[in-house]
């Protein structure tokens, strides 16, 4: 059962130019529509996260960052237990930024700095070099590469249809060419039309949606082999090149980070 409630608030005024939160939350919890005056960039160092950005589902695992310009309305849905770092950017720095909302590929120099935040409680950069760090954020969120979503959905019906099926059983294997004889248009029409749509090939979307897939199961335990099983890999090391390549991790470095996590939060909590 899903719970709604708000994201964190700030008042109007930010307390720095750069203002960073870190927050743990538990799944299925709903954040209701809201706007603010500044811009957010929206990452979960564990988990998935799923946001209405101006009427567009975006979802932001890991390795991705969303980027919701100031006075844009939107909503999230947790779908697993995350932890979620924000960093709000006042609004007369969000022009060199940009204008639309869309998906960050963050830079493991970016990703270093929200964790060094993180970790050391770091909300308001208070001093000269914490600062500069801060300025670093904005450096780095201008060279970011912008893409449309992680797993971008389409309304063109064939395209639609696919994704669909896909949805429903993330370990078919099934190929372009079988997925074109059912919709009936050629393998190539269907493979341009991926590309229109979605920016990325089929096989590159299947993959991004297996990694989705996959990081529930890590959650709970499944072992790597019955994963891989599960997703159409027919060995496991196929499926863990393919988690390395859309996280930078190994299935089971990615589980040991979130039991740290886990077990950094239990401390936390015991000490309160």
């Amino acid at each position: 059962m899903a719970t709604n409630q708000h994201f964190p608030e700030v008042s109007d005024v930010l307390p720095y130019p750069v203002y960073f939160r870190l927050s743990d939350y538990q799944a299925h919890q709903q954040f209701e529509y809201q706007t603010h005056p500044w811009g957010q960039l929206t990452y979960c160092s564990t988990g998935v996260m799923e946001i209405m950005v101006d009427g567009q589902r975006y979802l932001a695992p890991p390795q991705y960052a969303v980027w919701i310009p100031p006075e844009t309305l939107h909503d999230g849905y947790i779908r697993q237990d995350v932890t979620f770092h924000s960093a709000y950017i006042d609004a007369s720095l969000c022009p060199l930024l940009p204008a639309k909302p869309c998906a960050l590929v963050l830079s493991p120099l970016l990703k270093a700095i929200l964790a060094d935040f993180a970790e050391r409680k770091v909300t308001t950069p208070v001093s000269t070099a914490d600062q500069r760090l801060a300025q670093v954020v904005i450096d780095q969120l201008q060279l970011a590469p912008c893409s449309r979503n992680y797993l971008p959905g389409s309304d063109d019906p064939i395209t639609k249809a696919l994704l669909d099926g896909l949805q429903a059983d993330p370990g078919s294997n099934r190929s372009l060419a079988d997925w074109a004889a059912q919709l009936h248009v050629t393998e190539r029409t269907l493979a341009r039309r991926c590309q229109r749509e979605l920016g990325m090939s089929f096989g590159e979307w299947r993959q991004r949606q297996r990694f989705l897939a996959a990081l529930p199961l890590l959650e709970r335990g499944d072992t790597v082999q019955a994963i891989a099983l599960e997703l159409g890999y027919s060995t496991a090391s196929a499926f863990i090149a393919m988690f390395r390549r859309q996280s930078g991790d190994t299935p089971d470095q990615f589980r040991r980070n979130l039991r740290c996590k886990q077990n950094s939060i239990e401390v936390t909590s015991s000490a309160v």
